[in-house]
């Protein structure tokens, strides 16, 4: 009776060593994790959002109060007007001494034409040359003029245009925008909060894909590589295992202190190398669940 007890336990033992060292490696599963934050300031108005929500890639959630911004535009786009709508008409000012020129030059002809026949006096040639010449600089310096003060009231309002380029940027980081497609995983804001920039709204996590950080021996390091498919295992059960496929995506090229969290007293002074597997999720993969490893 005695012998078949110890037997017994050395059976035991034995599986349970076995089922120990099954495993290559083991580790958790994490995923990138993104804190998405407030870029104006002013009151939440609108909040669309729980944890746990799964949300799409550039979903509105809602809005921070942006009235006195809009208010501010508003006020800069009528002095852009007040400024444009002294603007001289150049077409209207320079139609004037355009006609006087089309007259004079036909004069200039007229008298061109007698004079080639004796009828006019070379007088009357020079005169009407004369008045032509006059009339062509006054419409070139009236234009330039005018030109000139048309483009200095065209300066005049670059910089208010640029102080409304600014209140446009504002205004739209006042529109809530997701900007990762994922899961909510933690909420820091409710609606009508008085928000400043900076300010954590939201948590939000893509949980299609987990990575398995784990740790391996430097035995193993020289076995594994990028882009090696190897099997995930996560308890199905007290004794059963779900198989999962998972590709290495990162190794770490430092050797750390194995993390309290994986491995024994005695075995957490050994010098371990991380690595990353993107294991494809099914949904009972968790963030924080514990995974094995065979390569």
């Amino acid at each position: 009776m005695k012998n078949t007890y110890l037997i017994m336990v050395l059976i035991f033992l034995a599986s349970c060593g076995a089922k120990k060292n099954q495993f290559d490696a083991s580790g958790t599963f994490e995923a990138v994790e993104t804190i998405i934050s407030a870029e104006a300031a002013g009151t939440l108005t609108a909040f669309n959002l729980e944890e746990g929500m799964h949300l799409a890639l550039n979903q509105n959630l809602g809005y921070i109060d942006s009235t006195q911004l809009y208010l501010k535009k508003q006020m800069l786009r009528s002095q852009v007007k007040a400024i444009l709508s002294k603007r001289p008409d150049i077409t209207a000012q320079l139609a004037g001494l355009k006609e006087q020129l089309l007259q004079a030059e036909h004069e200039q002809k007229r008298v061109e034409n007698l004079f080639s026949k004796e009828a006019a006096t070379q007088k009357q040639m020079d005169d009407a040359h004369s008045q032509s010449s006059i009339i062509k600089k006054q419409l070139t310096a009236l234009q330039s003029t005018l030109g000139i003060t048309s483009s200095s009231m065209n300066e005049e309002t670059q910089p208010l245009n640029v102080q409304i380029e600014q209140l446009d940027d504002q205004l739209k980081k006042c529109r809530l925008v997701n900007p990762v497609e994922g899961t909510v995983l933690s909420k820091y804001a409710e609606t009508f909060e008085m928000l400043s920039p900076g300010k954590p709204l939201y948590k939000i996590a893509n949980l299609e894909s987990l990575i398995l950080r784990a740790y391996i021996t430097g035995d193993q390091f020289a076995s594994i590589k990028l882009g090696q498919k190897v099997k995930v295992f996560i308890d199905a059960s007290a004794k059963e295992y779900k198989e999962y496929e998972g590709t290495i995506e990162w190794i770490s090229n430092k050797a750390e202190f194995t993390p309290k969290t994986i491995q024994t007293k005695d075995e957490r002074a050994n010098l371990v190398y991380a690595i990353k597997v993107r294991v494809k999720n099914d949904g009972l993969l968790k963030l924080g669940m514990y995974g094995e490893l065979k390569f």
